[in-house]
């Protein structure tokens, strides 16, 4: 027999811990749930060390996929626990796993479902789950997991298409800024000693080149490390509310790239609402999940005025116009939704729209970013080219 320390949780939230004299770590568990306590550590007296944890989150797809075997399993007439012990066994993320068979166990002490996803809001928003509180009180988790897989589904695709459609740009534009650093810090010094050695004044393009070149070498490790700090100082920043009030205004005031921001929010919007309402969410809660998801300041903003709006009796439909984010045929569309009472089938057909059309901006937008990269980036390098030959063929001339 040999002795372990272990800390758990009781049905009523509390923390508790101690010292039990056991066989194995499963036998310290077992007797723990007959105590009605979740064990969430357990290790044997002396012997174990903790080691650190690294990485892993949980990824939108990992979720994707799980919630899609969820609701397979739970259809299929699979046990709650059953599904979870297979699921958690499955999977390869460590972290994922973890938490799954930490879910299991809270279950099998008793805890609803959606309270024992609540315990771990890293891995399981509020639109997570308030969706499976609505699934167990209404009987139909299997409908409300499919519903919710779709959802993830989806979100994953409409994230994937533009993260896919700005890798190029921004490869071609990293690989350009390296090539011209390259170039003036290592080709154009050799040019500049060049002319230097054979005198006479250098055309107004060389010089500028070449004075380019020397900031790049005497200042250009400094101006790195300013541009990181820059970008340290406006991420903490966008922690503060001020800050991110202030940035997500200005990006959906960017030019081009504003207008598909701002049609991918109303995409969001429209299918984080739809899912809620027709899972069964009271409209009141349903907005204010949909409000802390939208990921944006200013959006987040106008649902929350319309949270009010309905609070106080009103149609969801005129702070939503009076925003300006959302266009009249999307207000008008939920406006006719909110009459006929279809108000979720109608932010589904509106986020199927919005969801094609951000397919569509965000191609428009590659094949316009596509010619300005190459006519920058041959402008750049030809003009590097051609003040560096411009000496050159002064001499010739000089030679004849």
């Amino acid at each position: 027999m040999a002795q372990f320390e272990w800390t758990g949780r009781r049905r009523t939230g509390e923390t508790a811990s101690g010292v039990m004299e056991a066989e194995s770590k499963n036998d310290v568990i077992a007797a723990l749930r007959r105590q009605q306590i979740v064990a969430t550590k357990v290790k044997e007296k002396g012997k174990e060390i903790a080691l650190p944890k690294f990485g892993g989150g949980v990824g939108t797809k990992e979720l994707a996929i799980f919630t899609r075997q969820f609701s397979v399993m739970i259809d299929a007439g699979l046990p709650v626990v059953q599904c979870l012990d297979i699921l958690g066994s499955q999977q390869e993320n460590r972290t994922f796993q973890r938490v799954l068979f930490e879910i299991k166990q809270d279950v099998e002490s008793g805890s609803n479902l959606s309270e024992s996803f609540k315990k771990h809001p890293k891995v399981f928003d509020d639109l997570y789950c308030n969706l499976v509180a609505a699934g167990e009180a209404g009987g139909i988790l299997d409908t409300i997991l499919q519903r919710l897989s779709i959802y993830i589904e989806k979100a994953v695709k409409m994230k994937a298409a533009v993260k896919s459609a700005m890798i190029y740009p921004v490869v071609v534009v990293t690989v350009s800024i390296l090539v011209v650093a390259l170039i003036m810090w290592k080709v154009i010094p050799t040019f500049a000693n060049l002319f230097s050695s054979l005198g006479g004044k250098l055309p107004l393009p060389t010089r500028v080149v070449i004075a380019i070149s020397h900031f790049l070498g005497h200042w250009g490790l400094p101006c790195i490390v300013l541009i990181i700090v820059v970008i340290i100082v406006l991420r903490m920043y966008y922690k503060t509310t001020g800050g991110r009030y202030l940035i997500d205004k200005l990006t959906l005031k960017l030019p081009v790239l504003g207008l598909v921001l701002k049609k991918i929010a109303v995409a969001r919007f429209c299918r984080t609402l739809a899912t809620l309402v027709s899972s069964g969410v009271p409209i009141l809660e349903g907005l204010d999940i949909t409000a802390r998801t939208s990921g944006n300041a200013i959006i987040e903003e106008a649902i929350l005025k319309t949270r009010k709006s309905v609070e106080e009796g009103k149609t969801i439909t005129a702070p939503l116009e009076e925003s300006g984010i959302f266009p009249g045929m999307v207000t008008q569309m939920i406006g006719v939704g909110e009459q006929v009472g279809a108000l979720d089938s109608m932010l589904g057909k509106i986020a199927d729209f919005y969801e094609d059309e951000v397919d569509e901006a965000v191609a428009n937008l590659m094949s316009m970013l596509e010619p300005i990269i190459i006519v920058f980036l041959g402008a750049t390098i030809g003009g590097i080219v051609i003040a560096m030959y411009m000496p050159m063929f002064t001499l010739i001339q000089q030679i004849h």
